[in-house]
């Protein structure tokens, strides 16, 4: 396993041209209520960690819930106006964010690879598809309408019209810091919606660089709203049960989500949540093993296995379980570890000590039930909190690898026999969010997508997030779509005005 060595660092930290140094100084640090950045009503400060050596990037502001509170009187404060705002006005914004976030890219994908630690090839993967919803949005902000209709009867007539939802609370996770961020503010500000961000707390300064992006490109003071903050609960809950508070997305475990929806049921708000999921990824006796394999590799080590997308669950038919688990473990045996930021690097950190901790104890698990590493099951020594890219063969029904969210670079492959056998095993979970299939049959294609249970299937192929799809699941994967079509459904409200034509003015005597 080829291995990035930390004995002679470049103490510049030049990358690419790029003074690091440098990007990081001009990233704000404060919270920004009502466009203004400005400390934490009391002071205090996050430290952002960089996960690949496990020192401090930078100090950060953490908000309290006094500064949630202001976030929120400003987005109250803004919302009818931006409400009101021209639907072309709203799409130009839009479309100068992205040409701004396209020109910048080198940036953002810097400081996504410093403080997530995903290598810097992937992170730029992630600017261009962050980039996307807002360009994507920016198309759809002029089009959203009602409809007019007669009523069955004649007497009536029927006007439909879609409004903006309203104030909104974002909270989006750390394995994205951009992309999640950007899927959930593209379509509110198409749709007119205000924002109150809540972002990671191990990665926030992406977030933060990003509303000071989107303040650059034209979005008004108050419409966005960006809390970092090292005590999430503390300061989510009074917003979230703030009358004024119309909206609530979240992206991120399905326990937390579980208990946002309870705690958002008695102000009954708007709620789309995009949970865990525990991805099949099914290989049939039909399928092209090469091209299986590079799906593998896509699906299972973009972001290190750190996506809630990521395949988590390798069923192979067992006629070609044996090959396939060999061509994969040879493929992850090559894969380069080290920190993101370097070139070669293939591979970086997870994010912290107890996700490494927690892929260990799973891929200890899996072995102690009967399973075979074929490559890779080792931690590696710090700094940072590296794992080594792991096939295991042989899993057993019940190990916990295949029951839970794994977030890591570890691809557990079990065997089936027939196709009903297959589904049954990948539909056999909680969760409903991505599922991928490889096969060389049209017909198999479309009964394996039509009983799979959800939300998303990619069929021959590892990587199937589009910002011109709808993205999202169903069962405990949560409900709402982002991005498509269906996107800007989630922020706006469908308002009836049933009018009597037959009416005639009364005219003053």
């Amino acid at each position: 396993m080829p291995l990035y060595t930390q004995e002679s660092p470049n103490p510049s930290h030049q990358q690419a041209g790029l003074d690091v140094e440098q990007l990081l100084r001009r990233v704000p640090t404060g919270v920004f209520v009502g466009g203004i950045w400005r400390d934490s009503s009391d002071a205090s400060t996050l430290a952002v960690e960089n996960p690949a050596t496990g020192r401090t990037l930078v100090d950060i502001a953490s908000a309290t819930a006094r500064d949630g509170a202001l976030a929120l009187d400003a987005a109250t404060a803004a919302a009818r106006g931006w409400a009101r705002t021209a639907p072309r006005t709203r799409a130009e914004i839009l479309r100068r964010a992205f040409e701004l976030l396209t020109e910048r890219a080198e940036d953002f994908a810097t400081l996504i690879s410093l403080e997530m630690g995903k290598p810097l090839a992937q992170a730029r993967g992630e600017v261009t598809y962050g980039a996307e919803f807002f360009r994507w949005f920016s198309e759809e902000a002029v089009r959203i309408d009602g409809r007019w209709a007669v009523a069955p009867d004649g007497r009536t007539r029927l006007l439909t019209m879609r409004q903006p939802v309203g104030p909104t609370l974002m909270i989006t996770p750390w394995n994205f810091p951009l992309a999640m961020g950007t899927r959930k503010i593209g379509p509110a500000i198409a749709a007119g919606c205000t924002m109150v961000i809540k972002p990671a707390s191990q990665t926030p300064l992406t977030m933060l660089a990003l509303a000071d992006l989107l303040r650059e490109a034209g979005v008004p003071a108050g419409v966005l709203n960006v809390i970092p903050t090292k005590t999430s609960g503390a300061v989510m809950t009074p917003l979230i049960t703030d009358p004024r508070l119309r909206k609530l997305t979240f992206t991120g475990s399905t326990p937390v989500g579980k208990n946002l929806i309870r705690q958002s049921a008695d102000q009954v708000l708007r709620v789309s949540m995009e949970l865990g999921g525990n991805a099949p990824f099914l290989v049939f006796d039909d399928a092209d093993l090469d091209a299986a394999v590079d799906g593998a590799m896509l699906a299972k080590m973009r972001n290190m296995g750190e996506a809630c997308t990521a395949a988590n669950r390798f069923f192979v038919h067992e006629s070609v379980a044996t090959e396939f688990a060999r061509l994969l473990a040879d493929r992850m045996s090559k894969e380069v570890l080290g920190p993101g930021i370097d070139d070669g690097v293939t591979v970086g950190p997870l994010i912290d000590a107890k996700q490494r901790g927690k892929v260990a104890e799973l891929v200890d698990d899996a072995t102690s039930r009967g399973a075979d590493i074929a490559t890779g099951g080792t931690v590696v020594d710090g700094p940072g909190y590296f794992y080594t890219p792991t096939v295991l063969t042989n899993v057993q029904p019940g190990s916990a690898v295949l029951r839970e969210e794994i977030f890591g670079p570890v691809a557990p492959i079990a065997t089936f026999t027939n196709e009903d056998e297959a589904i049954a095993r990948a539909n056999d979970t909680e969760y409903g969010l991505a599922a991928y299939a490889y096969t060389s049959s049209t017909s198999r294609t479309i009964r394996v997508s039509e009983a799979l249970d959800f939300g998303m299937i990619g069929i021959n192929q590892g990587i199937i997030s589009n910002a011109a799809a709808p993205f999202g699941g169903m069962k405990h994967s949560g409900f709402g779509r982002e991005g498509g079509y269906e996107g800007i459904d989630e922020y706006v409200e469908t308002k009836y005005v049933g009018i009597d034509p037959q009416v005639t003015a009364v005219t003053s005597r």
